[in-house]
């Protein structure tokens, strides 16, 4: 009997190989080999009856080892913020708090469905990590440089007088999968150990005031993507059946953290956020020399991660997928859109959240069908309403594929408070093709 046959018949999936040796034990035994197509499903009935069969013990005690191995179970209990979220970010929440190795959750207010677990879910794992509840774009991060260039420049917005400062955007950042910058750039990053595996600052005090800052916000990208989709493929092969076979669990495979993968996971995804890092410093650093301009002060923080902290006394893998850490004094960014408010924000450490706080405003809805649904006339308007001047973005990162920033921020004044607040003047995005001034 093949794998297809044995699984129709009952045998576990994480048994099969066990069922396909004792067949083969068996096909010395004309007499056993006729007999497996009825004592298999037997076994599987009634697998303590079989443990002492010369031939079939062995398939005996597997399934009675899977019986016993912890299953999906009941969700772990966890707080969620906000109103009105997504059930399909719910369900992936509550998917995620049934894993076996799940201790403790929350869902913050910009949620939306991801793959495995939900954008703005935290999971607190013991023992594993699970690289799809890191994400693909592994140390996504916001990075802001408060600068000393004049205010009244970026107020007033003048095409003509911000000629400079265009230019310093367009040739400071490059976006796009495969592009390079020109002149080949330098950072200490490239000379860590990228060999580990084969897929491989706070605020300072200053015064209250008004300034000009510049915000970037990108990750790992291909690389990153390149180390989820290795160790979520080691992961899927190691997992049990009811987590390989269900196409609602499939992406919260996990990796032991005792095992070799989990720790070369664990040094590759650390490696990728030292790599987003460094593509945040090269930008800001370019972009500052090309405008020049000195930066006062910067802060950074990251998501799409995992952290080891301690939590109620447990050492546990802590995941934040599109989720700030906001332990208390922590200071973070949560931007909303091309058009609204960006906030500094301070933490809070509230331990339901697990020290959490939202990323941004949280999607909507998808980029296909932000593409299909919106067109640049009316948003052009917007924009120019909002004394925005934008310089490239796609119709996937129009204003409307968001929720109120304003709104997520209300629903976690708990979480962190204001610091600072942002609006946006010049923007400048990766495209989808369309053209902003059509």
């Amino acid at each position: 009997m093949n794998k297809k046959k044995l699984l129709q018949i009952g045998v576990p999936g994480d048994c099969v190989g066990a069922a396909i040796q004792c067949i083969q034990v068996a096909a010395g035994d004309p007499e056993q080999t006729l007999k497996a197509k009825k004592v298999i499903p037997q076994i599987v009935a009634a697998p303590n009856a079989f443990l002492n069969d010369a031939v079939w013990g062995s398939l005996a005690q597997s399934i009675i080892d899977n019986q016993n191995r912890p299953g999906i179970g009941e969700p772990i209990p966890y707080l969620s913020w906000g109103k009105g979220l997504e059930q399909i970010a719910i369900q992936q929440m509550e998917n995620a708090c049934r894993l076996p190795i799940s201790r403790a959750a929350a869902l913050m207010p910009d949620a939306h469905p991801g793959y495995g677990l939900p954008i703005g879910g935290v999971l607190a794992c013991e023992n594993a990590i699970i690289p799809y509840g890191v994400g693909v774009d592994i140390a996504c991060r916001m990075k802001l440089t408060v600068t000393d260039l004049p205010v009244p420049l970026i107020e007033q917005n003048d095409m003509a007088a911000c000629r400079e400062l265009d230019r310093a955007l367009k040739n400071g950042t490059v976006f796009g999968t495969g592009r390079a910058q020109k002149n080949r750039q330098h950072h200490p990053v490239m000379d860590e150990d990228w060999t580990i595996t084969a897929a491989t600052r706070e605020m300072e005090n200053v015064q209250p005031g008004r300034y000009v800052a510049l915000l970037s916000h990108s990750g790992s990208r291909g690389a990153g993507a390149r180390v989820c989709q290795r160790y979520t493929d080691i992961a899927r092969q190691a997992a049990p059946s009811f987590i390989r076979d269900d196409p609602h669990l499939r992406h919260l495979a996990w990796l032991e953290m005792d095992s070799e993968a989990g720790q070369e996971y664990w040094l590759a995804m650390n490696l990728m956020g030292l790599y987003a890092s460094a593509n945040h410093e090269i930008i800001h650093r370019n972009v500052l020399r090309l405008a020049g301009a000195e930066s006062l002060y910067s802060i950074e923080n990251h998501h799409n991660f995992a952290w080891e902290e301690e939590h109620g006394g447990q050492k546990y893998y802590v995941h934040r997928k599109g989720a700030t850490p906001a332990g208390k004094g922590t200071l973070g960014i949560i931007p909303g859109n091309m058009a609204d408010s960006c906030f500094v924000v301070r933490g809070k450490g509230h331990p339901g959240s697990l020290n959490s706080a939202a990323h941004g405003a949280g999607r909507v809805m998808s980029r296909t069908a932000a593409i299909k649904q919106f067109r640049w006339g009316p948003w052009r308007e917007h924009l120019e309403r909002r004394n925005v001047r934008l310089l490239a973005a796609g119709l996937d990162e129009v204003p409307g594929v968001y929720k109120n920033i304003h709104e997520v921020m209300e629903h976690q004044k708990d979480l962190v408070e204001i610091v600072g607040e942002f609006q946006p003047r010049i923007v400048m995005m990766c495209g989808d093709g369309s053209r902003a001034e059509d």
